[in-house]
């Protein structure tokens, strides 16, 4: 599964024939898995050069469009690094035929799944929208493409580099942050591609001019180095006239050719050791290898999927399950289009020396190397990856839908139809290729990173002469294109969602959805870590963790290799208000793959050795939670808010103390009380017909009879009172390159009405891109990478919350302008027509494309419950949103939010911070997590 992860290659497949049910505790064969997966497609190419590729897919009245460019960092020279990105966030910022924001735009026809990303090798732009919105969408994609330059200014690049500036250093402050840059620099010497990250260097960054951005972009960005994919709900006889429309008449550019590169080797092995806030040493080991189109990929990638990648893996059972000397492992390989990465580590468990697990980690790769896998764990490794791909078969677009592979394919082997050729490598691959291709790459001298507990260096940023400054030249007279309007957006009709009861009394939720032989399911029990006793924070969380190590007649190898080998995915989870247990299975091995669901649920193992190592494991993730400067407002934001003894209070990840002092009483406990049949709801959504599914169901949950002791209660008191003032509460992390502003109150609220008009405000205010904080931090000011607010809705409860990570020295500042702004809105400057005609036209238009998934239904299923809604609460919703008027809204949002009434958690180095913050006479606490 490594290559899905890192490149978000999760393949989708139109399925051609019917698959035939497994028989019990027996999986689809892979070959009938792979035989049966396609996306049929058709394309052409415009006299211009750009390549177009269709595909038809009309399960929904939606369109992915998805633009590639083959251009990433690797092609950046020297002192230009982050151009590729940098390029990323100028193209969102208009055209001269649609200036301002391109989200605005996106918004408006109802665009869902829509961003932007850069990696080493390309750069792209997505969204999924309505039909009727497509012609819309293809001017949008075809005004960046040609008539773009005119919008670009001094004023607009300045910005942007802010922005990218302060995406960088958010991503620096997270502990452990800086460390690739190390690693791409050693694996890869200068002068190759891959030697830079692609977020550049702040010297580069600043540096660059306006006359370099522009000819980066005549260079790079012409309509014959792009590719164009539409899947959905279009055909190619639809496609070419739109398509010649509005890109025919974009002339050709030079043509990127991507800078060809070895794969290099280091000399000799190489340590680097580092010091950060982390909780426990980490021991990473990194190679090069192959790129993208070697056709030793797969079995390189099904090679770190079994050493350390499946939950079955060696490493997993030997390091961690077995020996218990490392918290975690993992081995995973990075594939990049002319080389790649392949990463193995461990984190050490807190006592155990860290030499002891390097030295077990070259052992078990020796052994490895020299044996070669089984089998078996081929089968369940391959299993793994062909069902994950399946699985994408859902979505046309986003990260990893259809479109993202067939654009994929083409730019980096010119090839639309190189996903089936991958597919067809993974199912091809014997232990024998296995472990011939790990011998070639990773006998070779590694780079190893021993990350440790400490202070990290001083963070530098490099203050270049400052770059001269082009004054903004005259846009050029824009070329006269006429927006196209947006034609018939169709409504949502959210599926039809059928009830039944099994013999025990568990109600169940169903709903069929055909587009892939997949079935999701979710036990939800009323649980959740509001059940946890004030003295038992955690215990929850814990019992949820270990219901995946072990049953009473598997071990948790034993489990996680039954799951493997049938491609289904058994998990556990908590909200604030319930406890999951989930299934996410291929249909024709359902019946098998319940039966794990019902043993991982019914029978579970609480095997005090586990139990211990879980613990540790959530122990040291506390101690992680409180070194994060970005995370650790989470651990003082709850009992801030509700108290110590309410049972929201309860700090991210539980109280390490009562965690520390629980015992398998406590565990079994918790199962009895709460995990239980008549505490329980099921909801479905399947391929199969509910008439199949039931008998399934009966046969596992339906004789399921609730133990003797009493059914867990939850009681909610009043929580603490809203404060009648503002203060700060200051939390140091010295040398934290960035800023982390939190605020919160509670509201007066009851979760179950009506809130709709209050998140429409808060949308304008705080609630997405376009809002008001975020325009003005990110967009005006270019101090923050990013700023939202949210209602947060609890079965009891409702909060409100705003998140700003900004610069260090802007840090009072930004706080300053979060309340002047939130003031200004609760008072005198309300929603503006034009706000209010955005969100409405966004929440008419997007509904549709919101329920695409499987997953998507299932979650709007446990939300309607779990607020008591209707099951056609979503059809309510275009009536409701049309129904708004920035009267209603204004006043939903000021009865309900104070501008007194938050309470600030601010983290970042005090040294710097506090005298920003004394300016604003706020009264300041130092605080830590508790």
């Amino acid at each position: 599964m490594r290559l899905l992860r890192h490149l978000a290659l999760l393949t989708a497949f139109a399925w051609t024939l019917p698959l035939a049910a497994a028989p019990a505790n027996k999986s689809v064969p892979i070959p009938s898995l792979v035989r049966q997966v396609a996306i049929p497609h058709s394309s052409f190419t415009l006299a211009n050069g750009l390549k177009v590729i269709v595909h038809e897919d009309r399960k929904a009245p939606i369109v992915a469009v998805s633009m590639w460019y083959n251009v990433g960092s690797k092609d950046e020279p020297q002192g230009k690094t982050g151009f590729a990105h940098l390029f990323e966030h100028l193209m969102f910022n208009g055209t001269e035929n649609m200036p301002g924001d391109f989200f605005e735009y996106l918004q408006q026809i109802g665009a869902t799944d829509y961003n932007g990303t850069t990696s080493f090798d390309r750069t792209n732009y997505f969204q999924t929208v309505p039909k009727g919105a497509l012609d819309r969408a293809l001017f949008m994609e075809s005004d960046r493409m040609g008539y773009l330059l005119g919008a670009v200014t001094q004023g607009v690049l300045d910005n942007q580099r802010g922005v990218v500036q302060n995406e960088k250093r958010q991503r620096d402050t997270a502990p452990g942050g800086l460390m690739y840059y190390d690693v791409f620099a050693t694996l890869f010497p200068k002068p190759h591609p891959y030697n830079h990250m692609s977020i550049g260097s702040m010297a580069d960054l600043d540096a660059a001019s306006l006359n370099d951005v522009k000819q980066w972009f005549r260079d790079k960005y012409g309509p014959n180095n792009a590719v164009l994919v539409l899947a959905g709900d279009i055909d190619a006889a639809e496609a070419r006239p739109l398509v010649e429309k509005y890109f025919g008449a974009i002339p050709r550019g030079p043509v990127n050719r991507p800078a060809m590169a070895r794969v290099p080797t280091l000399p000799a092995a190489k340590t680097i050791e580092m010091k950060d806030q982390v909780a426990a040493t980490s021991i990473q080991r990194f190679w090069t290898v192959p790129g993208l189109l070697d056709p030793q990929l797969a079995a390189i990638d099904i090679g770190g999927s079994v050493l350390g990648g499946l939950a079955s893996s060696r490493l997993d059972k030997i390091l961690v399950r077995d020996e218990k000397i490392a918290l975690a492992v993992s081995a995973s390989m990075t594939p990049l289009q002319r080389a790649g990465l392949f990463q193995m580590g461990a984190t050490v468990t807190p006592g155990v020396d860290p030499k002891l697990v390097s030295k077990r980690l070259d052992e078990v790769l020796a052994q490895f190397l020299a044996e070669g896998p089984t089998p078996d764990e081929v089968q369940r490794a391959v299993m793994r990856e062909v069902s994950g791909r399946v699985r994408g078969l859902e979505q046309v677009g986003d990260f990893g839908g259809k479109a993202v592979n067939l654009a994929e394919g083409w730019v980096y082997a010119q090839d639309s139809n190189f996903y089936k050729k991958t597919l067809d490598a993974y199912a091809g691959i014997t232990p024998a290729k296995v472990r011939a291709a790990m011998q070639t790459w990773l006998r070779r001298p590694a780079l190893t990173v021993i990350l440790s507990p400490g202070e990290r260096p001083a963070y530098t940023e490099a203050q270049p002469a400052a770059p001269a400054k082009t004054a903004d030249a005259a846009p050029k007279p824009n070329i006269t294109r006429q927006i196209p309007p947006v034609g018939q957006l169709a409504e949502l009709d959210f599926p039809t969602i059928e009830h039944a009861r099994l013999a025990n009394g568990i109600p169940i939720k169903y709903v069929r959805r055909s587009a892939v032989p997949v079935t999701q399911m979710a036990i939800a029990f009323d649980a959740g870590d509001a059940s946890d006793d004030p003295t038992k924070r955690g215990l929850a969380g814990i019992a949820m963790t270990l219901l995946n190590e072990g049953t009473a007649s598997m071990s948790s190898q034993e489990f996680a290799e039954a799951e493997e080998r049938l491609g289904a995915n058994v998990s556990a989870s908590n909200s604030a208000d319930r406890s999951y247990t989930m299934l996410n299975a291929l249909s024709a091995n359902l019946a098998p793959s319940l039966d794990l669901l019902s043993e991982f649920l019914r029978r579970p193992a609480f095997a005090p050795p586990e139990i211990a190592r879980i613990k540790k494991q959530a122990l040291t993730g506390i101690e992680q939670l409180q070194k994060d400067p970005t995370r650790v407002a989470s651990r003082v934001m709850p009992t801030v808010l509700y108290g110590a003894s309410h049972p929201y209070g309860s700090p991210a990840g539980g109280d390490p103390k009562a965690i520390a002092a629980l015992t398998r009483d406590d565990l079994v406990g918790f199962h009895q009380r709460w995990l239980r049949p008549d505490n329980a709801r099921i909801f479905i959504v399947s391929s199969l017909p509910l008439s199949e599914v039931m008998p399934m169901l009966e046969a596992r949950f339906g004789s399921w009879a609730p133990p003797s002791v009493a059914r867990g209660v939850k009681a909610f008191p009043a929580p603490n009172p809203r404060p009648t003032a503002q203060k700060i509460l200051l939390i140091n992390r010295p040398g934290a390159p960035q800023a982390s502003i939190a605020g919160g109150q509670l509201l007066p609220l009851d979760p179950k009405s009506d809130i709709l008009p209050l998140s429409a405000a808060n949308r304008a205010i705080a609630g997405d891109f376009l809002s008001r904080l975020n325009m003005n931090l990110r967009e005006t000011k270019g101090w923050s990478y990013g700023v939202g607010g949210r209602e947060g809705v609890s079965a009891n409860a409702v909060s409100y919350s705003i998140s700003a990570p900004v610069q260090v020295d802007r840090t009072g500042e930004a706080l300053a302008e979060l309340n002047r702004e939130v003031g200004e809105f609760l008072t005198a400057k309300g929603v503006t027509d034009a706000e209010l005609a955005r969100i409405k036209a966004r929440g008419v238009a997007e509904l549709p494309g919101q329920f695409e998934t499987a997953g998507a239904v299932i979650s709007a299923m446990m939300s309607m419950d779990l607020l008591g809604r209707p099951d056609d609460y979503y059809e309510r919703l275009p009536g409701k949103y049309r129904a708004l008027t920035t009267a209603s809204a204004d006043a939903a949002i000021r009865a309900a939010v104070d501008p007194k009434g938050f309470v600030w958690i601010v983290t970042g180095d005090a040294a710097k911070i506090r005298p920003q913050l004394e300016k604003l006479n706020l009264p300041i606490e130092m605080v830590e997590a508790p």
